[in-house]
């Protein structure tokens, strides 16, 4: 009978003994309460509770992630998106977040949600496309100045997803279409405009050289030349110059021939003929 009591005995100190002792871990922090009062925060490590009058609740500080659910929001220009994001948060106050709020982690789910449909509904759909920075800081502070009051930091928020209607998507492709369309035309009338300048200082120059322009007539000539053509295409303007060449290289040759001798004999015909051609002229 003594041993039965002892067993009992030691079987309840072991009971008691594994109820008062509680371990925290490294990444949590502990809030006690003593017959339903908060006596504070137990950090880290192995701590001693009185059974079945103290509680201690555990609280997580790590970073926790959040998906925010799909949202179906209308943006301010009227076109309906479905539009889903992430969160990330981390309790800063384990007294708020235990004493503050019932669940805070719903909480902060609910409210996540309805600060997305806000905040993306007051922006029109490009901004929504090409702002994500902007929105989701704005989201972030939303929820920063009521998830403060829970002992929480909201950390990050991110557009994780947006979804357009397939009537949008074709008209935004029709759009990046005509836009592309747009640059190619303006680039080409860029490189017309370039070209038409470069032709024009080159009409310059063979207006000041007019054997360029043949030179230039000889290289097309090669050019054509290349592929064995049975056919040869002469510019008119090619021909002209050949007999305007001719007829220089003929000027140069008689001016760099020696003048005739003028001899006696000839004289006297000279004379004469000059005579003749002032008697027949009248007074």
């Amino acid at each position: 009978m003594n041993i039965l009591i002892v067993v009992v005995v030691v079987v309840v100190l072991l009971i008691l003994l594994a109820a008062a002792v509680k371990i925290i871990k490294q990444y949590e922090q502990g809030v006690l309460f003593r017959l339903g009062r908060v006596l504070g925060v137990r950090e880290p490590g192995l701590r001693l509770i009185i059974p079945f009058v103290d509680v201690l609740h555990r609280v997580s500080l790590r970073i926790i992630t959040m998906p925010i659910q799909s949202q179906g929001i209308i943006t301010r220009d009227n076109v309906s998106v479905d539009v889903s994001a992430v969160a990330y948060f981390r309790v800063i106050d384990a007294v708020k977040s235990v004493v503050a709020i019932e669940n805070v982690y719903a909480a902060i789910d609910q409210i996540a949600q309805t600060t997305l449909r806000k905040v993306v509904g007051q922006h029109s759909l490009d901004e929504t496309l090409s702002e994500t920075d902007r929105i989701n800081l704005g989201i972030r502070k939303i929820l920063d100045v009521t998830t403060l009051d829970w002992g929480v930091e909201v950390t990050l928020v991110e557009l994780k997803d947006i979804q357009l209607p397939d009537s949008m998507k074709r008209a935004m492709a029709r759009q990046a279409e005509a836009e592309r369309e747009k640059r190619a035309k303006i680039i080409n009338a860029q490189g017309e405009s370039l070209a038409a300048a470069a032709l024009g200082d080159a009409s310059d120059i063979m207006m000041a050289h007019p054997l360029a322009l043949q030179l230039r007539n000889l290289q097309s000539l090669v050019e054509i030349g290349v592929d064995k053509n049975t056919t040869v295409v002469f510019p008119a303007p090619l021909m002209s110059t050949i007999g305007e060449l001719g007829s220089f290289l003929a000027r140069e040759t008689a001016a760099a021939s020696p003048p005739t001798p003028v001899t006696a004999e000839s004289t006297p015909l000279r004379v004469a003929a000059a005579a003749t051609n002032g008697a027949a002229e009248p007074d």
